[in-house]
C-alpha cells in the first residue's frame, strides 16, 4: 500500500509539471525504454543507488556515470531531492497514508488535473 501512496503523488505531481504518459509507464523499465537521456538515466541509476545505499553502497561505476553528467551542485542537489523524497515516503510508509487522496499543487498560470 505504501508504494502505491507514493506512486500516486509522484505520478500526480509528473503530471502536473508536464510529464507524458508515456514516459511515466517506462520508469519501470527506464534501462529499455529509448525514452530517456543519458543525463536522465544518470539520475534514475543515482537515484536507485542512494535510496538503496544500504545494500550496495554506491557502485563506483555508477559515480563515474553521474559525474559524466552532473556539476558538483547538480550532483548535490540531486541527492538532497532523492534524500527528501526517500524521507518523505518513509512518512507516508510509517503513518499509513492512503493512496489516493493525494491532489497536487495548481500549477502557475494552469489548471488542477487529478
Amino acid at each position: 500500500m505504501a508504494a502505491l501512496t507514493a506512486l500516486d503523488m509522484h505520478t500526480k505531481d509528473a503530471r502536473a509539471n508536464g510529464e507524458t504518459e508515456q514516459r511515466l509507464y517506462a520508469v519501470v523499465v527506464w534501462r529499455e525504454a529509448p525514452f530517456f537521456t543519458e543525463r536522465e538515466r544518470a539520475a534514475l541509476a543515482w537515484t536507485e543507488a542512494v535510496t538503496l545505499v544500504s545494500h550496495d553502497q554506491v557502485p563506483d561505476k555508477i559515480f563515474e556515470i553521474v559525474r559524466r553528467e552532473f556539476s558538483d551542485k547538480e550532483l548535490v542537489d540531486l541527492t538532497m531531492a532523492v534524500i527528501a523524497i526517500n524521507g518523505w515516503n518513509r512518512l507516508a510508509i510509517s503513518f499509513r497514508a492512503v493512496a489516493g487522496s493525494y491532489q497536487p499543487a495548481v500549477p502557475q498560470g494552469g489548471t488542477k488535473e487529478a
